[in-house]
């Protein structure tokens, strides 16, 4: 990269809420910056574990070109209709933490969602958005899950208050 282009922002994108939130808080970003977003989203094959027969249908899903295409689809559907920067989609086959934190090196910044997991979950499973801070070369944002609005339901069922005893 040289010294007069300017670097973009990376923001990785799984699909999940938090990554849409990383996605809409590192547009604004980058418009501030005058710089563009490389929206990062990274596929592999996982099989786990199968046990007994498994439907065709469940093992076409499963094949890496499906896989491949339904990553590309919702990479695609994510960034559509975005305006006013420009958006490098970007889909790589590997682990997220190792791409976005390779794309790190030519950043100017990170974005990365946090899905809020218990402490439990994220030893076993490991966090991208943890990662991410201890390894980037560049600065990184982690936007948590955005809350969802509930109702009270105490309150909603609740008769009308009034104003003091009714006589």
């Amino acid at each position: 990269m040289s010294e007069n282009e300017s670097r973009p922002v990376v923001v990785g994108f799984d699909g999940s809420p938090a990554s849409l939130a990383a996605l809409k808080w590192a547009v604004e970003d980058a418009r501030r910056r005058g710089c563009s977003v490389d929206v990062i989203s990274a596929w592999h094959v996982d099989y786990g574990v199968m046990i007994g027969p498994v439907p065709a249908e469940i093992l076409l899903a499963l094949s890496p070109q499906a896989m491949k295409e339904t990553a590309q689809k919702a990479l695609d559907a994510a960034v559509q209709g975005i305006e006013g920067v420009e958006i490098r989609p970007i889909l790589v086959e590997g682990d997220p933490r190792a791409a976005l934190t390779k794309a790190s090196e030519d950043a100017e910044l990170l974005v990365v969602g946090s899905r809020g997991h218990s402490t439990v979950v994220e030893v076993v499973l490991g966090s991208v958005s943890s990662y991410c801070v201890h390894h980037a070369s560049c600065p990184v944002v982690v936007i948590r899950e955005p809350k969802v609005k509930k109702e009270h339901a105490l309150l909603a069922a609740a008769a009308p208050l009034t104003p003091g005893p009714l006589l």
